[in-house]
């Protein structure tokens, strides 16, 4: 029993924290560890327990340090009377939170001492020096920040690759890495073709592709690959395509690349009237013969019109339009549906592409440089973006004979036509022809090759 009069006894707790730790081994934090315990013992305290954030920062408020708040949680259920870290910088580099710390400090007698003696929130001066260097760290942060901005811009105008966390594909640097392109150009090709991001995910995993941050694919993160615009070649700063080309190989055309985008961005994907997960080869793809609209799945295997005009079996329309689509396959000159007409149309579109995005980038340089307000930006911007999505809609019906290219430029088209899946079957009918359903002739009840007329894109 201690003696009357002899000093309480101060439990201490320990914060231990390093911002990034690149081996995992925590050296830094053993470090700080070591001082930390001997400024304890120096004192005479009983240290109750360490509090340890590894390779997390402490710059941004929003990220969750959850020994940090198991800290802030524990101190205020009265578990310890004095903190002992190895700077104030690593406790934390919010203002803010150091006001806390020092309210503690003179409401409820909190002891927070640094290892390296230069802050101790018991004395004025310790609290002075506390409320500087917070301010001076929290300053740095802020200019750190706006030198990696400028950097980041500086190396998009110049069509450099960001720096950072590499895309698949490509190292750090911007050269090609052969495996993971391949992957990419799959990726693009099959979409485009008409498969489904959750389709895509499934052929990924199936073919034992795994994501490089770990996890599982899923249709967000194939599309998260799909609309990123420097597998066009172009370069982008914060999200935004800056207009420049990139100084790096291009994984995919960008006619491909826009194709994929307006397949994206079909608000029909959305409502699920077209290009999603399909269970039924026309549904969605077959048209009506009597109205023109799109034929969808109906309870007992069966396509019904949506205005009432039809509802025929699915079975022998199916087997009737995939045998016409392998004869079709069969023959010789196949390969050439998997190019585009040799016209103007679709170097007119990309030019006329190009002319509107360079007239978005034109509005928004007028506005910063405040020729135009807010409301004439918007309006200018809203009615080029909606005339940039009908001249990308047309590009993509130029373009979707090219999209089942993978397909039609098969060493035999027939066996790659049956090995695909539905939703690529799908893509490379829609290339090739207008599949229409008319109503079944009155009394028969066998199947008539004449109620369904196919409407070639190229002459056979």
């Amino acid at each position: 029993m201690p003696a009357t009069g002899s000093p309480p006894q101060i439990r201490a707790a320990v914060y231990l924290r390093q911002s990034r730790d690149f081996t995992g081994e925590g050296d830094a934090v053993d470090r700080q560890r070591e001082d930390c315990q001997r400024i304890a013992e120096q004192r005479g305290w009983t240290v109750i327990g360490e509090y340890v954030d590894n390779d997390r920062g402490a710059s941004d408020r929003r990220k969750r340090r959850p020994a940090y708040d198991q800290l802030v949680d524990d101190f205020a259920g009265g578990r310890f009377d004095a903190l002992v870290c190895y700077d104030l910088d690593r406790l934390t580099r919010q203002p803010r939170q150091i006001e806390d710390w020092i309210e503690a400090a003179e409401d409820r007698g909190l002891v927070l001492v640094t290892a390296n003696g230069e802050a101790d929130l018991s004395t004025d001066g310790g609290r002075l020096f506390a409320r500087i260097k917070a301010s001076v760290a929290r300053a740095e942060i802020e200019r750190k920040a706006e030198r990696q901005r400028r950097a980041a811009l500086q190396r998009a105008d110049r069509g450099r690759p960001p720096l950072g966390v590499r895309l698949t594909g490509y190292t750090s640097g911007g050269a090609v890495v052969d495996h993971e392109a391949d992957v990419v150009r799959g990726l693009f090709a099959r979409f485009a073709a008409g498969e489904s991001l959750r389709g895509l995910a499934q052929w990924l995993t199936t073919e034992g592709v795994a994501p490089r941050r770990g996890g599982r694919w899923n249709p967000s993160s194939v599309s998260t690959m799909l609309t990123n615009p420097r597998y066009a070649g172009r370069a982008v700063y914060r999200g935004e395509v800056t207009g420049r080309p990139g100084a790096w190989e291009a994984l995919v055309d960008e006619d491909t690349f826009d194709l994929v985008q307006a397949r994206l961005a079909d608000p029909r994907r959305k409502t699920n009237r077209q290009g999603t997960d399909r269970k039924h080869l026309g549904s969605g793809l077959y048209l009506c013969g009597v109205c023109g609209s799109r034929l969808q799945s109906w309870s007992g295997n069966r396509y019904r019109c949506s205005n009432g005009c039809l509802t025929r079996a699915q079975g022998p329309i199916d087997g009737y339009v995939l045998a016409i689509i392998r004869a079709r396959l069969a023959q010789p000159d196949v390969a050439d549906a998997a190019h585009p007409d040799a016209d103007q149309d679709g170097a007119r579109l990309s030019d006329e592409a190009r002319r509107l995005r360079a007239r978005l980038d034109q509005v928004g340089e007028d506005y910063d440089a405040g020729l135009i307000d807010g409301r004439r930006y918007k309006t200018a911007r809203e009615k080029i973006q909606a005339q940039l999505a009908d001249v990308d809609a047309e590009r993509a019906r130029l373009l979707a004979p090219r999209a089942a290219a993978e397909t039609l430029l098969a060493a035999d088209p027939v066996a790659a036509f049956d090995a695909a899946t539905l939703m690529v079957r799908r893509g490379v009918i829609d290339a090739l022809c207008t599949v229409r359903v008319g109503p079944a002739p009155r009394g028969s009840r066998t199947f008539d090759p004449g109620s369904v007329e196919i409407e070639w894109s190229r002459t056979p």
